[in-house]
């Protein structure tokens, strides 16, 4: 994706109505979606003690008849962080908080009722928001290994190698493969978007490690990517289209 477009994108979409206003428009919902939680997840670790420091403000005007609701989007903060801030700073412990997500029934009536609306509007940190991005991840890695096994590729998985490296990729070939005309040793799977700043993160906690580790390999974004990444040295960068693909025995070493 060109950059333009991938900013004028994430620029639009703040709210979950923006979301819908995207996928109305013909943007694949899960590319949408992606760029909602990434930009989301951006901006809650950027503003969390920040918004945390008022906590105390917002239980005075929930107590008033504000609604959780209300307030989050008056702090423009995920909706189920903020009713978590609430009920913190009334006194609930962290743990009892996400029971209560999990079973809004223990709770009166009309703070049931509350939590449920924070619930069904928080795409992100609900629990259907948590699943669908695990969901995500396997779809993502079900995808790889199946490119893989159709080839007939031998690799290890992340799970067959736990616990021999510092470091492990989704998939570590049983032996080099030539791609692209590149001696690759690993594939990694992200069922996120490729923007520089996730690109940059995966980098540096990740990718630039495996190298060091393995020696060249391939990084895919399931959900898509820009065009005009800057990739660190031995790590190269596919979309989906790798699946139209194929890897290459290495006859000549």
């Amino acid at each position: 994706m060109e950059y333009e477009e991938y900013r004028s994108l994430y620029n639009r979409l703040n709210t979950v109505d923006d979301i819908r206003k995207l996928e109305e428009e013909g943007y694949d919902s899960r590319l949408v979606m992606t760029l909602f939680t990434q930009k989301t997840g951006r901006d809650v670790k950027k503003r969390f003690y920040v918004v945390k420091q008022n906590t105390a403000r917002m239980l005075k005007e929930w107590r008033k008849g504000a609604s959780m609701m209300s307030i989050a989007r008056k702090w423009r903060f995920p909706p189920i962080l903020t009713a978590m801030f609430i009920f913190q700073e009334d006194g609930a412990g962290k743990k009892e908080f996400w029971s209560y997500v999990q079973d809004p029934d223990r709770l009166r009536p009309d703070v049931a009722a509350e939590l449920r609306e924070v619930i069904a509007n928080d795409p992100v940190y609900s629990p259907e928001g948590n699943e669908a991005q695990r969901q995500r991840g396997i779809w993502g890695e079900t995808l790889l290994q199946n490119w893989l096994n159709e080839q007939g590729i031998g690799y290890r998985t992340e799970k067959d190698i736990r616990g021999e490296y510092e470091k492990t990729p989704d998939a570590l070939l049983d032996e080099p493969m030539m791609f692209e005309g590149k001696k690759i040793y690993w594939i990694e799977s992200k069922a996120s978007f490729g923007d520089n700043t996730e690109f940059k993160f995966n980098s540096r906690k990740q990718l630039i490690p495996y190298t060091d580790i393995f020696g060249p390999g391939v990084v895919v974004y399931w959900v898509g990517k820009l065009d005009d990444l800057e990739c660190p040295p031995d790590v190269y960068v596919q979309d989906i289209s790798i699946l139209e693909k194929k890897l290459d025995s290495i006859t000549d070493e």
